[in-house]
């Protein structure tokens, strides 16, 4: 008997749901997202939920037959008979939904979507994995009347949900915004919690067996699958491997705490700027990494002024980046597992943290933006981890993976920049404090900025 799949609650969830009842069929959606995030499952779900029918054309696998039809598009009353007729669903006028997943396989099926929403009779969801590549839609019309929505992988609050735990979050929440602490014994817990949801990441896959399995160990085992999928995809993109190494790469670059991803270092020299440029796009794309940029002129016109050719480089999901970080070794040599899981993780391991609040803002929507500038002396770099723009001012966050409450960059920085500074953060391991400008946070609040 075939294992009955895991459907996990999603906040994407409540968003789709405003779009079938604000849009009314004047608009499609695209959910994008890295592999094995759970697009497929979460589409499928909604479409038996809130629809009368649904058709799910999953491009990957489908018939010649089926790719066939988008050819020509001409007749669509054929169009939809012939789909009825191999799906064997009928299709009711504004109470179904045409589901095209994987839709970068069949360009022209997404091409089409702007004469199907115009038609009107029924609503369309598209999903796609690397759908950003300028190979897969170079030959096409992208259709005006798709929205892009970007499912990523499980947050903290998503994953306290597939515990069956509702109430932390919330709870968490009203602490931070009363700006009380919590005490000793209860951070310790809630950051234990945390510090589980770092070892085995946001992916549903890796979220089922840990339900599963309560094996840290099994989990691994689907993780590593997971990133080998992402590394056959790359090599297809990028035949000579390059994208594979410097995903492969992630974890030892940041723990270089270096200024920027030394992508020579990984790749070789005699590499062209304009294919450096290329390959970190394309990895951007496929929503396997997040990617912070060196905000030259640090303040609300961030965007305006980064640096794309000076950038840090993060793993989409922190359970995926423990994993990476040992890839080559046994899993009973990630010292990663066993130090977070005993509060022990060395300071020169405080790059998982990173990781994760680098997530955990982009799951939030933020863009990430950290900064560097030279000491008085010129002998070493100041770095802000991470920058977010509120209203008119700069919010810096410096992140440290203990207790240690020094932090002489933020000081420096928001010396140099006084007039542009508003609330500064340090996320660290202990309790919610106060203590001048300065609000220190432990990590797992990160996600209430």
């Amino acid at each position: 008997m075939e294992k009955a799949k895991v459907i996990f609650k999603r906040k994407l969830y409540e968003k789709m749901l405003q779009w079938k009842n604000n849009d009314n069929g004047r608009t499609a959606i695209l959910v994008e997202g890295a592999r094995r995030v759970g697009k497929s499952t979460l589409v499928e779900e909604f479409a038996r939920r809130e629809y009368a029918s649904y058709i799910l054309i999953d491009f990957s696998k489908a018939s010649k037959e089926v790719m066939g039809l988008f050819e020509d598009i001409s007749d669509l009353d054929y169009l939809f008979l012939r789909l009825q007729l191999l799906f064997n669903v009928k299709l009711h006028k504004r109470k179904s939904v045409i589901i095209f997943d994987e839709v970068q396989k069949q360009p022209l099926a997404r091409q089409a979507v702007k004469h199907l929403v115009a038609d009107g009779r029924y609503d369309y969801i598209e999903t796609g994995s690397l759908i950003s590549i300028r190979k897969n839609v170079k030959d096409i019309i992208i259709p005006s009347e798709e929205r892009k929505f970007y499912l990523r992988p499980l947050d903290y609050e998503e994953f306290r949900w597939a515990l069956g735990d509702t109430a932390t979050v919330p709870l968490m929440r009203s602490v931070f915004e009363r700006k009380t602490p919590v005490g000793d014994a209860v951070n310790r817990k809630l950051l234990r919690d945390f510090r589980l949801y770092m070892l085995v990441g946001g992916m549903p896959q890796a979220v089922s067996a840990y339900l599963e399995t309560n094996n840290l160990a099994e989990v691994d085992i689907v993780k590593r699958d997971i990133i080998t999928l992402y590394e056959d995809d790359f090599r297809k993109i990028d035949g000579s491997g390059r994208m594979s190494m410097l995903y492969d790469a992630v974890p030892s670059e940041l723990n270089k705490n270096a200024s920027r991803y030394q992508v020579s270092s990984v790749i070789g020299g005699g590499v062209s700027k304009a294919t450096v440029e290329q390959l970190t796009a394309e990895m951007k794309d496929s929503m396997t990494v997040n990617v912070a940029y060196h905000a030259n002129d640090p303040g609300v016109g961030m965007s305006l002024n980064r640096d794309i050719n000076r950038y840090k480089m993060y793993a989409a999901d922190t359970g995926l980046f423990v994993t990476l970080a040992f890839k080559d070794k046994d899993f009973t040599e990630n010292v990663i597992y066993q130090k977070l899981l005993s509060d022990k993780l060395d300071a020169n391991l405080g790059f998982v943290y990173e990781n994760v609040i680098a997530q955990t803002l982009v799951a939030n929507g933020k863009s990430l933006f950290y900064y560097t500038f030279p000491t008085e002396k010129g002998n070493h770099l100041y770095e802000i981890d991470f920058l977010l723009p509120h209203g008119n001012k700069v919010c810096p966050i410096e992140v440290k993976s203990s207790a240690y409450k020094r932090h002489a960059s933020l000081d420096a920085f928001c010396s140099k920049y006084s007039s542009r500074v508003g609330s500064r953060y340090v996320l660290y391991t202990k309790d919610l404090h106060k203590e001048g400008n300065v609000l220190y946070l432990p990590v797992y609040m990160a996600q209430f900025l």
